[in-house]
């Protein structure tokens, strides 16, 4: 039996959807990807994917395919320069410093905090907390494979 389009179930509140999704900056570079690999499920508002993500994706049906332009409000954000803090270089004595490091720190509560190495000289180090793809446009790209109400 064929469903006609008029019963497949679009992507809204209260749905599951299995999709392969590639994340892609402007200049095409790949952040993330499924499509070599096997596809994401989430269910809508289980917090895997950002709001905006979701919210680009409703209306969707099992089948389409597109490619959405996420703005950095609804992405990761515009970077905030409150989240660029400069630090004594003592606090590093044991490490090899380069632009563009990753390093991780932990707060009171041992919660993972990672930041990008921003800039360092012999007193200090500037570090930058703000996520890797804040204030990017990114390209959204999805093949919906299946949508169904939330069990």
């Amino acid at each position: 039996m064929v469903e006609s389009s008029e019963n497949m179930q679009r992507i809204g509140a209260d749905t599951e959807v299995t999709l392969h999704f590639a994340i892609k900056l402007e200049d095409g570079n790949v952040v993330d990807s499924t499509f070599d690999k096997q596809p994401a499920t989430f269910k809508v508002g289980d917090g895997n994917l950002l709001p905006g993500f979701e919210q680009a994706l409703y209306g969707l049906k099992a089948g389409d395919k597109r490619t959405l332009q996420i703005e950095p409000e609804h992405g990761f954000g515009q970077p905030n320069p409150a989240n660029v803090q400069v630090m004594p270089r003592e606090q590093f004595q044991d490490m090899e410093l380069a632009e563009g490091l990753l390093v991780i720190f932990h707060d009171a509560a041992k919660t993972e905090l990672p930041g990008i190495v921003k800039a360092f000289d012999e007193q200090q180090v500037t570090i930058d907390f703000n996520h890797p793809l804040a204030g990017k446009t990114l390209a959204f790209e999805v093949e919906i494979i299946e949508v169904k109400p939330a069990s």
